[in-house]
């Protein structure tokens, strides 16, 4: 199960991700309201953990941009706003629950497992990309023919990023700028690494080459 929180306590957010990970969730952690943001456009996630006093836009208003783009993650607000109107408010825009703080961590297994069950939320998810080829995001691996073959982390999003977008043609722009920040933009030729790299694992005729354009995956 992947989650995403949205913390800039630097220590709650360690310990939050911490006990997290010892439960077996993948999560991507962000102190910033615009990069949680961005996050959620381009990757998806099975549940939001939501700070509501962050940097950039607020937690609010971040789910409600989220929910306009008709994006339904169920949400969970952890914050230290106390007044029923919050509450409110928060139910209001989409939230699925809501936490204040300070919290344990036994009541936010509890919420977490209650949404869980709510949704149907398996805790290991996996994506049929072929014949006897599974995907789980999640945990950056590929199972061929019930063999698992580890994905670096770019291996992955990549992956991720050519399966949301599949049989369209995605450019060598679309990928850096969606991939990468900008002081870090990898040349073509580290794109073709990487490409190659996931076709040894999934086949070949996965990922398609497109003269002058791109790739997709078929």
């Amino acid at each position: 199960m992947k989650i995403l929180l949205l913390e800039d306590d630097v220590i709650l957010q360690e310990i939050v991700e911490e006990h997290l990970v010892e439960r077996g969730f993948s999560v991507d952690c962000f102190y910033n309201g615009d990069d949680a943001l961005g996050a959620t456009l381009r990757a998806r996630y099975d549940i939001l953990l939501l700070d509501v006093n962050v940097g950039g836009i607020d937690g609010f208003t971040l789910l409600q941009k989220i929910r306009s783009e008709h994006i339904q993650t169920p949400a969970l607000f952890i914050t230290a706003l106390q007044s029923s109107k919050d509450l409110q408010h928060a139910f209001d825009i989409g939230a699925d629950d809501y936490i204040r703080k300070p919290f344990e961590l036994t009541e936010l297994d509890a919420r977490i497992d209650n949404i869980r069950r709510r949704y149907n939320i398996e805790l290991i998810q996996s994506i049929d990309i072929g014949e006897n080829i599974k995907f789980f995001s999640s945990e950056n691996r590929v199972q061929l023919n019930g063999k698992n073959h580890k994905l670096s982390v770019k291996q992955k999003e990549i992956l991720d990023y050519l399966l949301k977008q599949k049989s369209r043609v995605v450019s060598f722009d679309e990928l850096t700028y969606n991939l990468w920040d900008y002081e870090n933009i990898p040349d073509s030729a580290t794109i073709r690494t990487y490409i190659k790299e996931i076709r040894k694992i999934i086949g070949k005729d996965r990922i398609v080459t497109v003269r002058n354009q791109g790739y997709r995956f078929e």
